[in-house]
């Protein structure tokens, strides 16, 4: 099996170095430091209670250079892809499987979907129909991921937390294609069930990453205190009350209830939000994909989202002050 990581930055690092200690074929597209230093040393992966383990990596930052493969494993940020599908056409051939481990509402959500809203586009996640025509929806096995990394040298990624990709087909089917992948990353130490609902599991994450994301890049708190503040736990509540009416009349099931959900948060500790880190780091901020996605979804189902547009409104201010959206 050929697998190549596009965007070997901390989570595609991560999926890389599991994946290149068993018998896959791995693959990495990469740039900059990050790049030389794994054509030169390898990839090194650091997991808590266990020594660091360093592999060979085939690594280009020109996918002609590593040729078609089985599956193509996107780990970008989502407003990121848009600008690179044309630069991933030489990995993909007639039965290539794209895998979008993608955080947001994701550019395929409407495909096999059924009912009055199949093959609905998203100009929030895909301006131009850029990755529905340059990849084809029926190329997209879902997935949902879970873990925590971080890039912390040039060529070394550091392991936090989790090792779940959760893969679903958009038609719920359990395809061949889903089990191949789903027993090589068991096989590489990772959990990768079939989910028959993934866009369940999508809005589970999108939950959070709708509401946490944007009020911690704002008030500069972490998960612990967000939460547990009268103030910003409301306004958190009110937005995935808001997601929740429109995720429920697009037939999603959401297995929690909201303050579940929260207190889900607030257990995760002091940790900065990945917008929050992006703002610092003067980043472009995911905010199309987390937040922008559900107010168009919203639109579509004739669903008032007066919380998340005011917060929407306030973040896209903020980042454009800072040069960042």
């Amino acid at each position: 099996m050929k697998v190549c990581i596009f965007g070997a930055g901390a989570i595609g690092g991560y999926v890389a170095a599991k994946l290149a200690q068993t018998d896959t074929e791995v693959s990495v597209v990469a740039r900059g430091p990050h790049l030389a230093a794994m054509q030169e040393k390898g990839l090194t992966l650091l997991e808590e209670g266990q020594d660091p383990v360093s592999v060979p990596i085939r690594a280009s930052d020109n996918a002609a250079d590593l040729g078609p493969q089985d599956y193509v494993f996107i780990t970008l940020k989502a407003h990121s892809v848009p600008a690179v599908v044309d630069s991933m056409q030489p990995l993909i051939a007639d039965e290539t499987t794209v895998v979008s481990g993608v955080n947001g509402v994701p550019w395929w959500y409407f495909h096999k979907l059924g009912g009055p809203y199949e093959g609905t586009r998203l100009a929030s996640v895909d301006p131009g129909n850029v990755q529905w025509d340059g990849f084809g929806p029926d190329r997209v096995l879902g997935c949902v991921v879970y873990p925590a990394a971080e890039v912390i040298a040039p060529g070394s990624i550091k392991h936090i937390e989790g090792n779940r990709f959760s893969l679903g087909e958009p038609d719920g089917a359990k395809s061949d294609r889903a089990a191949k992948l789903s027993a090589a990353l068991s096989a590489a130490g990772m959990r990768a069930p079939v989910r028959p609902r993934i866009r369940d599991e999508i809005w589970l994450k999108l939950w959070g990453n709708l509401s946490f994301n944007p009020i911690s890049a704002l008030t500069h708190s972490t998960l612990d205190v967000l939460c547990a503040d009268e103030g910003t736990r409301s306004v958190a509540r009110g937005m995935m009350l808001e997601a929740q009416e429109v995720g429920e009349k697009l037939g999603v099931k959401f297995p929690i209830d909201v303050e579940k959900r929260l207190d889900g948060g607030a257990a995760v500790g002091a940790h900065k939000t990945s917008m929050w880190q992006d703002l610092e780091l003067r980043r472009p901020m995911e905010i199309d994909a987390l937040v922008s996605s559900v107010q168009e979804l919203g639109q579509l189902t004739g669903t008032s989202t007066p919380i998340i547009d005011t917060v929407a409104s306030l973040i896209k201010l903020r980042a454009k002050v800072a040069g960042l959206y």
